[in-house]
């Protein structure tokens, strides 16, 4: 199934990502800001990237070197953006008819819309699966005639097993990507945490959003009584009672993970954006997001 229709992409397009700490003035696309100016001083070079402007070749660097390069200018603004997706089992639920409840599928939208946000102003945009089975990354690349392609290897993920959380987001910091602007889609409901990765994410120089998506049977759970529970990645069960008292605990505890989510990120300066997937996504990226002044 298509992840949007047309009117919702020419929505979209009306938008822009806002970084707070690492756009840097490195190249003129077509990305809509403020600090957009018209000098053409000559700052520095980059490696071409699929989607860039040809007319911004340097053609007697290529000439000496061949390889493609493009010139950078003074006043010139450039973001790189990355989009991780937690794609685990536990991300693969509810197994709901109304797909748009399932969590992974939520995240999936989410990370097509904030991606084709990027393409469309020129920005630098990577998405990556974060699986057991190995990351899945698309990119990067520039440009919105990438857009389809981004959204077809989105609509063909799935979700399966378990993930070091952690250890992907420490994993990925390792890798020679620019730093940018950096969005984290998770539910968080991984053993090893995730606080050492976003850690090492912001000592590479990352800015990082984590945007936290919970199915609102996670948060207000619809059944009562004598229960067998599965574990949806490892397959362990437990039985329990679920009675008013239990169901009582069970929020309060929640509550305070979220509240320690929110400090955490607070004191690291990350963007903590904790939702539910009844919260319809356009409502999210159109509304919720810009309050939070992740997109204007």
């Amino acid at each position: 199934m298509a992840l949007f229709d047309e009117s919702t992409l020419r929505k979209l397009e009306q938008l822009t990502l806002v970084a707070e700490r690492v756009r840097v003035g490195v190249m003129k696309g077509d990305r809509r800001s403020s600090k957009r100016g018209t000098s053409i001083e000559f700052a520095d070079y980059r490696n071409y990237t699929q989607g860039d402007d040809l007319r911004r070749l340097d053609w007697n660097v290529y000439a000496r070197l061949e390889r493609p390069f493009i010139k950078l200018l003074e006043e010139e603004e450039d973001l790189t953006v990355h989009l991780l997706v937690d794609a685990s089992g536990s991300m693969n639920w509810p197994d709901s008819t109304d797909e748009d409840e399932n969590k992974l599928r939520y995240a999936l939208k989410l990370a097509g819309a904030l991606g084709h946000i990027g393409l469309t102003a020129g920005d630098l945009t990577a998405v990556t699966l974060l699986s057991s089975k190995g990351d899945h990354t698309w990119g990067p690349f520039r440009g919105q005639q990438n857009s389809l392609r981004l959204l077809k290897f989105l609509e063909t993920a799935n979700g399966d097993g378990i993930t070091d959380l952690n250890l992907s987001l420490k994993n990925y910091a390792l890798r020679g990507r620019r730093p940018g602007l950096l969005f984290v889609l998770s539910d968080l409901l991984s053993p090893n945490g995730y606080q050492d990765g976003l850690n090492r994410l912001q000592a590479r120089g990352y800015e990082v959003g984590l945007i936290h998506l919970l199915s609102p049977d996670e948060v207000e759970p619809p059944v009562s009584g004598d229960l067998k529970l599965v574990d949806i990645e490892t397959g362990a069960d437990a039985e329990i009672t679920l009675d008013p008292t239990t169901l009582d605990l069970y929020r309060e505890r929640l509550q305070a993970w979220q509240s320690e989510i929110a400090t955490t990120c607070a004191k690291r300066h990350v963007h903590y954006i904790p939702l539910t997937t009844d919260l319809p996504w356009e409502k999210l990226v159109m509304q919720t997001l810009r309050v939070k002044g992740v997109v204007k």
